[in-house]
């Protein structure tokens, strides 16, 4: 009997040993690759943000002239480095995309979770979700092949522009807006549903006077979100937008923007060279309004948890 006991004490005791190693291993390897992602997230940006300043710093361009210039001509004697309309170009397309996915998204939201939430979820948020797999070529080349032809026949111009590039671009952050919205309006309290119907009120005034404004900072989250991720499209608008370094006058004109700069120049400048610095600083602006949209977003997530 007491050896049975040792053996179980002993047994006990060796289970106890190995859980406390495996914590041990799951610790370390956790506490290491959070490390890693933390040296490679400061790296990334102290990297990006030491070629981004080299302008103004060694190559002494004032910011200004930067910023708000509007003439761009690296190889120019004098050279310029005007950023302005790269910089209002990436604007424009963002905004004018999200204003045309946005009321898609949560019309389709709503569609999916309020009005047929059987069918249409199953059916409708796969399909949506879809898109959001689709390579940024595939959405170029079709914006050549069918969205540039129609703005050419109905709107005066070659097709290519802003139009073109935003309407591309919010087909891209569709599934993005819309899944925020989904989760939003699926994750509802069902008792203030409830309420507003027993108070009389039909299914539209409760979307529109319960439903809307109880979800609108998440569903804004996602709009933020799909403007980040319209704000640092490259390769489909630069198929589509005609890659012109003015400011744009209307909507069916040439334009560019910074991350169509960006690709576009990058491979065939020097290291080092004004040009190549340049755009360096045009990445460091890129990242700016990436980090100035991760903190819209979280005040919004802020908001909704008040």
């Amino acid at each position: 009997m007491i050896v049975q006991n040792n053996k179980i004490a002993q047994n006990h005791k060796s289970r106890i040993e190995k859980h406390h190693i495996e914590d041990f291993i799951g610790r370390s390897y956790m506490s290491f690759c959070v490390l890693l992602l933390i040296v490679a997230i400061i790296s990334m940006v102290y990297f990006v943000m030491s070629k981004g300043v080299s302008t103004f710093v060694v190559d002494k361009v004032s910011i200004s002239d930067f910023f708000f210039g509007t003439k761009w001509s690296p190889e120019g004697s004098p050279p310029s480095f005007g950023a302005l309309p790269f910089i209002a170009g990436s604007f424009i397309t963002t905004l004018l995309a999200a204003l045309i996915a946005s009321p898609l998204s949560i019309c389709a939201a709503l569609f999916m979770t309020e009005i047929v939430p059987g069918w249409g979820k199953k059916l409708l948020q796969p399909v949506i979700e879809l898109l959001s797999g689709i390579p940024s070529v595939v959405y170029g080349f079709v914006g050549l092949s069918v969205i540039v032809p129609f703005l050419r026949d109905v709107f005066p111009g070659q097709g290519i522009g802003v139009a073109a590039g935003s309407i591309v671009l919010s087909v891209m952050i569709l599934p993005t807006i819309t899944s925020v919205a989904v989760d939003a309006l699926s994750a509802l309290p069902r008792n203030l549903k409830e309420s507003s119907f027993a108070l009389g009120a039909t299914r539209w005034q409760t979307i529109s006077g319960v439903i809307i404004p109880t979800t609108l900072p998440a569903i804004l989250t996602g709009v933020v979100l799909g403007m980040a991720r319209a704000f640092g499209e490259a390769l489909a608008v630069q198929m589509v937008i005609g890659n012109a370094p003015f400011i744009p006058k209307s909507l069916f004109e040439s334009a560019s923007t910074l991350t169509s700069v960006i690709t576009l120049g990058m491979g065939n400048t020097t290291m080092g060279s004004p040009q190549n610095n340049s755009l360096w600083s045009m990445a460091l602006v890129l990242m700016l309004m990436t980090f100035l949209f991760v903190f819209i977003v979280r005040l919004l997530e802020k908001r909704r948890a008040i």
